[in-house]
């Protein structure tokens, strides 16, 4: 068994900007969040990079990095994750590399292979440039050297960047970036909080292929957890309503900012889409104190994570800080 005291935990912001609300009050509740969450104990606070989408804030994912480490004292902050294909290797152990410098030892790399975005918007942000499927692996290379040492006659150096080392992490929804990152010796997240169907066997498969490197003795895994957490389990599935209409607004290609919930809408909606709703979120944790222990201590089993990625994304930000609370004490800590 994995005690749940054992597992380090996370929260990863996708900045949710709320219907009524606006960019700077997302950002604004990311702050108030991330101190919160270095007061509970949290590990990692993780900003994912989307781009033109109207309920997500965090596009420019260095800068909110940046913010967020110089509102907050201890925490590690990352990107979880840069999304690569839309950068310039150079640029981000720049960026990265700059951060490092303002924060040592703060700042961690989370890096995804997908764009983050829609076909149209990923031509804006890097042009014409065609992939291959051996550009991530040669640019996450590239960056490993980049922020490593610098070697005699290397030519191009990152400035910042060079020495810094920071921690790269590799996060996918397949099996490919579990593969890349057991060769390579990083640390793997597995985004469950929107993909759990190879969950289970990406995490077999980097840690059976697992070779120790430079950053990494043996295998560290995440896994993303959707999260909402309340005083009982009917006022926790009415928050997660807000989440339920996210994900089916994903599913139908009608995305927005975050909507308050709503009283029973799973019962309003119709068998197939409560289904894919169910499917997308089948490693969520909600409900009251009992219930989120329950489902965290059985999730801490089946996976035998390392880390819990906590994705809590509440209409009202107050309520939010107490769903963290709730999972504080359900994995033995106390809040303060």
């Amino acid at each position: 068994m994995t005690a749940l005291q054992n597992i380090r935990y996370s929260l990863l912001d996708l900045v949710a900007v709320r219907e009524g609300g606006s960019v700077a009050d997302a950002l604004a509740v990311a702050v108030r969040t991330a101190q919160h969450a270095e007061a509970l104990g949290f590990t990692r606070y993780w900003v994912a990079e989307h781009h033109n989408m109207s309920g997500i804030a965090s596009s420019a994912t260095a800068v909110l990095v940046g913010h967020l480490a110089g509102s907050t004292q201890r925490m590690r902050v990352g990107s979880g994750g840069i999304m690569l294909p839309n950068h310039a290797p150079l640029v981000v152990a720049e960026a990265f590399g700059t951060l490092a410098e303002l924060y040592p030892g703060r700042i961690d790399l989370g890096l995804g292979r997908a764009p983050g975005t829609d076909p149209m918007t990923m031509r804006a942000l890097r042009r014409d440039r065609v992939e291959s499927e051996q550009d991530f692996p040669r640019d996450v290379a590239e960056l490993q050297r980049l922020l490593g040492p610098v070697q005699p006659g290397q030519r191009l150096v990152a400035m910042p960047g060079a020495g810094t080392e920071v921690p790269i992490w590799l996060l996918g929804s397949s099996l490919f970036s579990a593969q890349l990152a057991a060769e390579r010796g990083l640390p793997y997240a597995f985004a469950s909080h929107f993909a759990p169907r190879f969950l289970l066997q990406a995490l077999d498969l980097y840690r059976s292929n697992f070779k120790p490197s430079a950053q990494l003795a043996k295998p560290y895994t995440i896994v993303g957890v959707p999260f909402v957490g309340a005083p009982t389990d009917d006022e926790a599935q009415y928050l997660a309503s807000s989440t339920y209409q996210r994900v089916l607004g994903i599913l139908t290609g009608q995305r927005g900012q975050l909507p308050p919930p709503v009283q029973g809408f799973m019962e309003r909606i119709d068998g197939p889409s409560k289904a894919a709703i169910t499917d997308f979120l089948a490693c969520a944790v909600v409900g009251g104190p009992q219930t989120v222990q329950t489902g965290l201590q059985q999730l801490a089993e089946v996976t035998e994570a390392d880390e819990f990625m906590l994705v809590s994304d509440l209409f009202d930000p107050a309520l939010r800080l107490r769903s963290l609370d709730i999972a504080a004490q359900a994995m033995g800590r106390t809040t303060g």
